[in-house]
């Protein structure tokens, strides 16, 4: 169950997963319990769960397998053993705001790119008439 701490519930979420990383009960190849399992066992909405496997999948702990699921990856293939292992604190609010980030450019980028295919059309192929 997600704490009324202050501190929000993806991020309270994405640590006892971490926690469960580390502590061996979730092992590297094993897929993550189900969005609808998540969400009852943290009392919390999908996009939470969702938000909370985003940043782990960010810091490469799981990793996605469209149609399969979510499952934790080998920890040694997650971080380069020069990287400092993720914090806390300002580090994920840090982390949240390039998330958010990422996600308006790449909607911004397929906006354009529809903009750009409505105002300037393909011209024809060679050898079809511009009719």
């Amino acid at each position: 169950m997600v704490e009324r701490t202050g501190r929000p519930g993806y991020l309270q979420i994405a640590d006892d997963l971490r926690q469960q990383i580390r502590d061996g009960r979730l092992v590297a190849g094993q897929a993550l319990p189900s969005t609808a399992r998540l969400c009852d066992e943290y009392d919390v909405s999908a996009g939470v769960v969702k938000a909370a496997i985003s940043v782990l999948r960010t810091e490469g702990a799981v990793i996605g397998q469209q149609g399969k699921g979510v499952f934790v990856r080998d920890q040694a293939d997650a971080r380069p053993s020069n990287e400092a292992p993720p914090t806390t604190g300002d580090d994920d609010v840090t982390m949240k705001q390039l998330t958010e980030v990422l996600t308006a450019i790449r909607d911004l980028g397929e906006r354009v790119a529809r903009i750009e295919r409505a105002v300037f059309p393909e011209p024809p192929k060679a050898g079809q008439s511009g009719k």
